[in-house]
């Protein structure tokens, strides 16, 4: 069969031809781009359930579940900023995986210094709250994000009595022999920031009468301290 040329065709079958050409590109400009949805994070199992999931092997799901809750604000086509997650979730997660392996820092670290560091109050307290709350079931190994929590809740929050409330308890349950004593003098000068000076005039007499500093410029340093706030108390 011989080809007919493009001329040859019926001039109704062509202005069809064109009419479903312009109506495609007319579709095609009034469909919406396709849009990558971000997906809500889930509520996580419960201890039991994560206990009979590890096998006997908790250090290494809790490692895998860490990863998952690390790479979660990347989706795909999404990046979902971190202010952005529900954070009563986040914190049930960190929760399941501190109980699989209580050793493990990563849990604090994050809570402290990634979750804890978005610009948002409600949010920010929630996190040094969560990293508190650990805090005291093991304050010897978890008082370094709670340090950090000091430095938030002061800088961050301007809120100078939380910070007072992280320091003090450093200083009364960070009681360790790896604990590095300025952590647990942070009580002392934020007290001093608080005019406080009677209690800081306390805490650190208290300090340099204990027999616990045996740097003497370290005890030069705190002993001037002493003298200033004295002098301060009295003005």
């Amino acid at each position: 069969m011989g080809k007919r040329s493009l001329s040859a065709l019926p001039w109704q079958l062509k202005l069809g031809l064109l009419a479903a050409l312009v109506l495609q590109f007319v579709v095609h400009g009034l469909t919406p781009a396709p849009h990558a949805r971000a997906i809500d994070l889930a509520v996580p199992p419960s201890n039991a359930a994560l206990a009979a999931t590890s096998l006997g092997e908790p250090l290494g799901l809790s490692k895998a579940l860490m990863l998952y809750l690390q790479a979660f604000d990347n989706q795909p086509g999404i990046s979902i900023p971190f202010r952005d997650l529900d954070y009563a979730r986040v914190e049930q997660w960190l929760a399941r995986i501190m109980a699989l392996d209580p050793q493990s820092q990563y849990p604090l670290l994050s809570a402290s210094r990634l979750y804890a560091e978005v610009p948002i109050e409600a949010k920010q307290r929630r996190m040094l709250d969560f990293v508190y709350q650990a805090f005291l079931q093991d304050p010897n190994r978890r008082w370094p994000w709670l340090a950090h929590g000091v430095v938030l809740a002061k800088h961050r929050l301007k809120d100078l009595p939380l910070a007072s409330r992280y320091a003090a308890a450093l200083r009364q349950y960070a009681t360790g022999k790896d604990v590095p004593r300025w952590a647990q003098q942070m009580d002392i000068f934020l007290r001093e920031d608080m005019n406080e000076l009677e209690s800081a005039k306390v805490l650190l007499g208290g300090l340099l009468q204990s027999g616990k500093i045996n740097d003497p410029h370290e005890w030069h340093f705190l002993n001037e301290k002493l003298k200033e706030l004295e002098k301060r108390s009295q003005e």
